[in-house]
C-alpha cells in the first residue's frame, strides 16, 4: 500500500479498499465467538501489540514509531511494542493471527477491518474508551458526525484515525484559459465542461481501469449528491431509485456531450494524474492528496472547488473513515484504552510534520496541521461536514455489508459501463442491484 509524502491527505486507498474487498471472505472463514462490551483481561504487565499500516512514507514510520516509543505505561501495565503490517497480503497476515489469538490488542487496518472482527466477535468495543474522553476534550475534537459512523447496534467497533475523501479538484490555469467559471451546482459543472471542451481538454477527469476504484466512488458520490446512495436503512442494497437515475443520468449525458475522456474506463491511477499533469483534465475528481501526484508545474495550480449543488438541492460525497480498533485478546483493556488515549493526545505530530498520513480526524490537529494551508483548510471545512460513508442514504454509518461494494468487481463493471456510455442509468443500477444481492 501507497500514500502520497504530503500534509493534504492519503490518497491511494483504492489498493486498500480492493484488499478489504477481499477481507470478507478471508476473515469470515474464521468462527465466530459473540461479542460484549469489554475486552478479555489478562496479565496487564505483558507487552501490549500495536500494528499499524504505512499510512504514509517513511516520515510516517519514523515519526508513528517515535510517538509510540515514547509512551509510558502507568505502574502494572506493559509496554507497548509496535509493528508495521505492510498492505500486501494484510488480511491474510491480520485473519491468521486474529484467529490464533496470536494478533494485535490494538491496530489500523483496512476501512472495513474493525466489522468484519466485529462480526466474529474478535472486537473490544470502544464505548467506554469513547465515554472517558468526554472528561479530557478527546470526544469534542471529532469532525462532525465521525464517531458515529463506525457505530454498530452493539457498540462502537473502533475510534476514527484518518480519512479519505473524494473531491472536485479544478486546473485554475486552464479554467482561466477556457474562460469558465468554477461550478457550483451540475448546471454550472456542465457549463464548464463545455467551455474546456472548446480548448480541448476534458472536464470530467476520472478513471476506472486496473487498480482504479476512485471512479466508482465518485459517481456514489454523485448519488450521495443527490440525495441518493447504494444502502436503504436496513442496510440492504438499494440501488434502482429515482436520485441515483438522475445522477447517473447525468454523468452518461456528460459522457455523450464529450466531456469524458473516451479512454478513462480503461485509465490506471497513473494515467489519470498523467492526464491532469498534461493539461487534458481541466477539472477532476479525486482524494485529497491529488497534487502530490501530479508534475510540479500541474501541481500549484489544483484548487479545490466547494461542493456542488445537486438537483434535489442537497449537498454530498462519499468517504472513508479509516480506523483503529481495540481487540478483546489484550493483556489488559485497560491498558489497551490507557495506550490508546495516550495515542490521541500525541498523534498531532504525524500531520504537523507532514509524514503523509490522511486528512486527520481531530478539529486541534487539523488547525495546528493546516494553519498555512488553506486547500486542506477548504477540505476539512466545506468537505467533511457533508461527506457521509458507503452506508447513504439509509445510514452514515460503516458496517459489513459494504464489503461487496469497497473496491469488488460489481463496482468496476458499473463504473466501466458508465464510462463507456453504452447503457442506460436504470439498465446499470439494476446490474449492480443484481450483483450485490449475489455477492
Amino acid at each position: 500500500m501507497a500514500s502520497q509524502p504530503n500534509g493534504a491527505g492519503f490518497t491511494r486507498r483504492t489498493l486498500l479498499a480492493g484488499a478489504g474487498g477481499v477481507a470478507a471472505a478471508t476473515l469470515l472463514a474464521a468462527c465466530s465467538t459473540g461479542g460484549s462490551k469489554s475486552g478479555s483481561s489478562g496479565n496487564a504487565s505483558k507487552p501490549l501489540k500495536f500494528w499499524n499500516m504505512p499510512w504514509g512514507p517513511a516520515a510516517f514510520l519514523t515519526e508513528d514509531k517515535r510517538i509510540v516509543a515514547a509512551y509510558k505505561p502507568k505502574s502494572g501495565f506493559g509496554n507497548v511494542t509496535y509493528q508495521q503490517i505492510q498492505w500486501a497480503n494484510f488480511t491474510q497476515t491480520f485473519s491468521t493471527a486474529v484467529a490464533a489469538n496470536n494478533g494485535p490488542a490494538v491496530s489500523s487496518g483496512g476501512g472495513t477491518t474493525a466489522f468484519e472482527f466485529e462480526s466474529q466477535g474478535k472486537i473490544a468495543y470502544a464505548d467506554n474508551l469513547l465515554n472517558s474522553w468526554k472528561s479530557n476534550g478527546i470526544y469534542d475534537d471529532f469532525l462532525p458526525g465521525l464517531v458515529d459512523t463506525l457505530k454498530t447496534s452493539n457498540g462502537y467497533a473502533a475510534v476514527p484515525y484518518n480519512l479519505d475523501m473524494r473531491l472536485l479538484w479544478y486546473r485554475k490555469d486552464l479554467m482561466d484559459k477556457a474562460g469558465a467559471t468554477v461550478p457550483t451546482d451540475w448546471t454550472s459543472f456542465e457549463a464548464a465542461c463545455a467551455k474546456l471542451k472548446k480548448i480541448g481538454v476534458y472536464g470530467y477527469g476520472t478513471r476506472s481501469g486496473a487498480g482504479a476504484f476512485t471512479g466508482f466512488h465518485v459517481l456514489v458520490s454523485h448519488m450521495i449528491n443527490n440525495g441518493g446512495g447504494l444502502y436503504g436503512p436496513d442496510q440492504k442494497p438499494n440501488c434502482v431509485t429515482p436520485e441515483n437515475i438522475e445522477a447517473i443520468d447525468w454523468v452518461l449525458g456528460l459522457v455523450k456531450n464529450g466531456y469524458v475522456d473516451p479512454r478513462s474506463a480503461t485509465y490506471t491511477s497513473q494515467n489519470f494524474y498523467d492526464q491532469i499533469s498534461a493539461n487534458k483534465f481541466g477539472m477532476a475528481w479525486d482524494g485529497a492528496g491529488a497534487p502530490a501526484s501530479v508534475s510540479a508545474t500541474a501541481a500549484p495550480q489544483l484548487q479545490v472547488a466547494s461542493p456542488l449543488t445537486g438537483p434535489s438541492g442537497k449537498k454530498g460525497a462519499l468517504y472513508f473513515p479509516n480506523n483503529i480498533m481495540m481487540y478483546k485478546n489484550t493483556p489488559s483493556q485497560a491498558a489497551s484504552e490507557a495506550f490508546m488515549t495516550y495515542y490521541y493526545q500525541n498523534m498531532k505530530t504525524l500531520w504537523t510534520k507532514k509524514t503523509g498520513i490522511g486528512l486527520p480526524p481531530l478539529k486541534s490537529i487539523a488547525t495546528a496541521a493546516y494553519a498555512n494551508d488553506p486547500i486542506s483548510t477548504k477540505i476539512i471545512n466545506e468537505w467533511q461536514p457533508i461527506s457521509k460513508t458507503w452506508g447513504a442514504p439509509g445510514s452514515n454509518t460503516v458496517f459489513l455489508g459494504v464489503t461487496k461494494v469497497d473496491g469488488t468487481q460489481p463496482g468496476i463493471d458499473f463504473t466501466q459501463a458508465v464510462l463507456a456510455g453504452k447503457t442506460t442509468a436504470k439498465a446499470a443500477l439494476e446490474k449492480l442491484q443484481k450483483s450485490l444481492e449475489s455477492a
